[in-house]
């Protein structure tokens, strides 16, 4: 038994996850390399290797001859008289299996034996790392931070290191060496020298990955983030339902005293997170998107994707938001196309009928032919159901309507 070649496998099987099979192939192609420099033909020449216990057998396969003289090249053939001293029963034009002393091998055909085998465990580490990160792309990791190449980051993922890009880091962020941090992992590539892999702090399933992993109602699918938008740095709103009725969607994503929401948002270096609820109705849907702005009136159609909504006059520029971030994120949220007025403003805009909700806020009407869905409500509503962790305190002062888009 050959402990020593069994250890070393086993070693390399835990440490770098290389299959012992793998490795028994490496160890096959690298002796028959070493024949073949140290022959200069190896055609002929078999390896057999116990995986039991590791011991192996290098053997040419040799045609017999009668003569010595007969013997036109050693490697192929042998004489009878030799290869009576190998067998007994060995007979003229018989297949002889004639051993090889691996220890006879010169130093050139050992040292690149050598190198098969070290190039094949550095080609099998580099697949398992790859495939290892490749089942984890499109989700969040713990990485740490090594240095700045240029304006990107370096940053060790464990077993390989991965690239966080200009254009990938959330602006102002500023990371010292060996700070920990969550990225979300965009791409991995199979390159020559290894797995290439591109992280993201920017992405808006950054945000998604993180709820999942700190709501466990998420995880369990009782809650699910049906929509996403976000500023990376400054804003991201998410809105999100409840399968069970008994379970608060909104209360369950922020936690006791805000205890969930708020690890997300210090993982975010302060990036302020809105909660909303997720409604099938676009009207409720864009009121709620709208959060903290009290809405007088929603007229959305579900055809166009495009919806005009009215607010009071002194909430205007709390519902477009500090350069139109408020609109702008709702309207990613949705994906409407969202007009907001002012009750002034909608007084002397015909497109909006406004003057035909004046009667009636509380009560939420559809057209016939089900094509537009509307929505109104009291001058002074209730708030929308809606989280919002580190809010402005002073509204931006914004004047005139606002219209925006997804884009």
């Amino acid at each position: 038994m050959n402990k020593e070649l069994m250890e070393a496998l086993d070693i390399l099987e835990k440490e770098k996850e290389i299959s012992k099979d793998t490795l028994f192939e490496a160890i096959e192609n690298s002796l028959m390399t070493a024949c073949k420099n140290h022959f200069g033909k190896a055609d002929n020449v078999k390896v057999e290797i116990d995986r039991e216990t590791c011991d192996f057998v290098v053997y040419a396969e040799k045609e017999v001859v009668d003569q010595r003289e007969d013997v036109l090249d050693d490697c192929l053939q042998i004489c009878l008289e030799d290869a009576r001293e190998i067998s007994q029963k060995a007979q003229v034009g018989d297949i002889l299996n004639v051993e090889i002393q691996s220890k006879e091998f010169g130093r050139i055909a050992t040292q690149n034996a050598k190198n098969v085998i070290l190039q094949k465990i550095r080609e099998e580490e580099r697949t398992v790392i790859y495939n290892q990160y490749y089942e984890k792309e499109r989700d969040v990791v713990t990485g740490v931070v090594q240095r700045y190449i240029g304006r990107n980051i370096s940053v060790n993922l464990g077993k390989a290191d991965a690239m966080l890009s200009e254009n990938e880091q959330v602006k102002g962020e500023v990371f010292k060496p060996t700070e920990r941090i969550k990225v979300y992992i965009l791409e991995v590539k199979n390159t020559p020298k290894g797995p290439r892999i591109n992280v993201s702090r920017t992405h808006p399933e950054l945000v998604k990955r993180l709820f999942e992993s700190e709501v466990t109602e998420i995880k369990d699918g009782t809650v699910e983030i049906k929509s996403i938008a976000r500023e990376a740095g400054s804003r991201t709103k998410i809105a999100v339902w409840s399968n069970n009725p008994n379970v608060d969607a909104v209360g369950a994503c922020v936690g006791m005293n805000g205890a969930r929401v708020n690890a997300i948002v210090e993982e975010l270096r302060g990036e302020k997170i809105d909660i909303v609820n997720w409604d099938e109705n676009p009207g409720n849907l864009i009121q709620n998107a709208l959060s903290p702005a009290k809405i007088v009136a929603v007229f959305a159609d579900p055809d166009e994707k495009t919806a005009k909504v009215v607010v009071p006059d002194y909430q205007l520029s709390l519902a477009i938001g500090k350069e139109g971030q408020n609109a702008r994120l709702a309207a990613r949220l949705t994906g409407y196309k969202i007009d907001i007025k002012s009750e002034t403003q909608a007084k002397d805009a015909p497109g909006f009928r406004y003057e035909d909700y004046m009667d009636d806020y509380e009560e939420e009407e559809y057209l016939e032919d089900g094509t537009e869905y509307e929505y109104a409500q009291d001058e002074n509503p209730e708030e929308t159901d809606v989280e919002e962790v580190e809010a402005e305190s002073v509204p931006v002062e914004a004047g005139g309507d606002g219209e925006f888009d997804e884009e």
